[in-house]
């Protein structure tokens, strides 16, 4: 794995073994990110807040910081992938511009002052199949973690049905091999 673009391209990052955690692919996040630079009018990553949510080795939200967010905050309920994803931005010398939060993210708290939200980017990529992802965008929404008009970035498995709820506005979904990635926006409001 290593970071496609920005300051920090080419440089490699660490990942977990086993099969617990799976990373996006090097190609996907380069589709992903591409999408999030020239295919949604508005959106650039300057000075934004990331959250990146079931983190695993924090590949996508370092990936936002070597754009240019200003912040990240990696978001998940394993220790060993938030130690991974704070090595990871170690190495990259973005040590003071993550947070790590140990946390049930289907089942989301409101962001410390420290998460620098509301976020205007936040990636979700729950485990295939678990069900994990509505309940984590209803709880991004009613905590306070999502700036107006945030784009969020979900990805499922590739023959996952997504139910967008309410509050949020479907702008695109692309299939990778396994994995599918829809590209959300927070609209706030109760009637899409």
């Amino acid at each position: 794995m290593r970071i496609v673009a920005g300051r920090h391209r080419g440089r490699t990052l660490k990942a977990l073994p086993g099969p617990a955690v799976r990373p996006t692919s090097d190609k996907a996040r380069q589709a992903v990110f591409n999408i999030l630079a020239h295919g949604i009018p508005g959106f650039a990553f300057a000075g934004i807040s990331v959250a990146d949510v079931f983190a695993g080795t924090g590949a996508l939200g370092l990936e936002a910081l070597s754009r240019g967010a200003a912040r990240a905050t990696f978001v998940d309920n394993d220790s060993a992938a938030l130690k991974c994803a704070k090595e990871n931005a170690a190495r990259l010398g973005e040590w003071k511009n993550i947070l790590t939060l140990r946390l049930d993210a289907a089942q989301i708290q409101s962001p410390p002052l420290a998460a620098h939200a509301p976020c205007a980017l936040a990636f979700l990529d729950p485990p295939y199949g678990a069900g994990m992802l509505v309940p984590a965008l209803h709880g991004l929404a009613a905590r306070g973690w999502l700036a107006p008009l945030a784009i969020i970035v979900a990805e499922m498995g590739a023959k996952e049905k997504l139910e967008v709820p309410r509050g949020y506005a479907l702008l695109q979904e692309r299939t990778y091999g396994a994995a599918k990635v829809a590209f959300l926006r927070f609209t706030g409001n109760k009637n899409n």
